[in-house]
């Protein structure tokens, strides 16, 4: 018979607590574009022909001069073009 203590109940929804925290910065965490060619290995132009054909999420105004992108969308795209591949493949 193993009891539960206080404290691992404690440890495990403070886990919890911080995964969520870590997802929604993840929602709200802009990046620029410098990071999302290091990310995707596209080139500045092909990555605003896909956001013009609707196939790349579009970046957000941040400034006058300023656009960034949503580091979930992108990590989602990525995620989503890797499943993609994988099951034409298969």
């Amino acid at each position: 018979f193993h009891k539960r203590s206080p404290y691992n109940y404690l440890h495990r929804i403070t886990q919890e607590i911080n995964t969520v925290k870590r997802e929604i910065k993840a929602k709200t965490t802009f990046i620029r574009l410098p990071e999302v060619i290091k990310r995707t290995g596209f080139g500045k132009t092909w990555i605003y022909e896909l956001i013009k054909a609707g196939r790349f999420p579009s970046q957000v105004k941040t400034g006058i001069r300023a656009v960034a992108f949503i580091e979930s969308e992108i990590d989602e795209w990525i995620d989503a073009t890797i499943r993609n591949s994988r099951q034409n493949a298969a």
